[in-house]
């Protein structure tokens, strides 16, 4: 609707400098604090009550199927987070407000409306696409370095010296435990990767992978785990880059550019 286009493509505004905002603390801290959303919210949820009034008002049919989609789409982001620990909670609540305050597309994108003009799912799609550009540069640095790991880990971490160990981001991707030296372990220690499927198992289970940023804060609690990284001489951790940053990404594309995976089905299938 032409009468919305104008309040939410302001409300998008504000929406993309609280998440490049909130994409820099992300990087340098790893955190994201609540009160990074209220300027978001002063200007969103005005226009997004509007929004949903004005549906209501003109197109009431239209306007069940959005707050419908809307509502499955905050539980799932909330659920994902809360209990199967998918997401973290800067990135649950940046899709929950995202869908919340930008249900319809705000403009016409290059690429047009996809088969379902729902902007969240749009942006939720193009960030997984392009997150995927991290893994891909990965396989290819590990490769270059000639580093060994299972193809799981090759994708998704890097090898760090242990003294560099605690000025880097991201989850500890091997367990170790101590044991007496033999042939098999002179130097006193077993080590293994987590596999793909201990991973989720963890993750979905809410027993959280070793992360360095613990280290870095109490390394006294862990002076144990301190001592064997030290001894395995360099471990292998799982990629920093926050999602906060993808999910960025994917609102800028989304708005201007329009849904990623919808332009590729339609080159691969000729209706381009």
């Amino acid at each position: 609707m032409e009468i919305l286009s104008i309040p939410l493509v302001i409300s998008s505004i504000a929406i993309i400098i609280t998440l490049l905002y909130a994409s820099y603390r992300d990087y340098i801290e790893r955190l994201v604090a609540f009160k990074t959303w209220y300027p978001m919210l002063v200007i969103g949820v005005p226009v997004a009550l509007y929004t949903y009034a004005t549906l209501i008002l003109y197109e009431p049919r239209a306007a069940v199927g959005y707050i419908f989609l809307v509502a499955i789409f905050c539980a799932m982001f909330y659920f994902s987070s809360a209990y199967l620990h998918i997401f973290g909670g800067a990135d649950a609540w940046a899709f929950i407000f995202i869908t919340f305050l930008v249900p319809l597309y705000p403009i016409l994108p290059l690429t047009g409306f996809p088969a379902i003009a729902f902007f969240p799912l749009t942006v939720l799609i193009n960030a997984v696409i392009l997150n995927l550009v991290v893994p891909i540069g990965l396989l290819i640095y590990n490769l270059a370095k000639r580093n060994r790991a299972p193809l799981f880990c090759l994708f998704t971490c890097y090898p760090v010296a242990s003294e560099k160990l605690t000025e880097s981001f991201g989850f500890i991707m091997e367990e170790f435990e101590e044991c007496p030296k033999s042939a098999e372990a002179p130097e006193g220690f077993r080590r293994r990767f987590l596999t793909f499927g201990a991973s989720i198992k963890r993750m979905v289970g809410g027993t959280r992978r070793m992360y360095t940023g613990d280290l870095r804060r109490n390394p006294q609690e862990y002076k144990k785990e301190l001592a064997l990284y030290k001894k395995a001489g360099h471990v292998w951790i799982s990629y920093g880059v926050p999602f906060i940053i993808p999910i960025t990404a994917g609102f800028i594309t989304a708005l201007v550019f329009g849904d990623i995976l919808y332009v590729i089905i339609r080159f691969i299938t000729g209706a381009m």
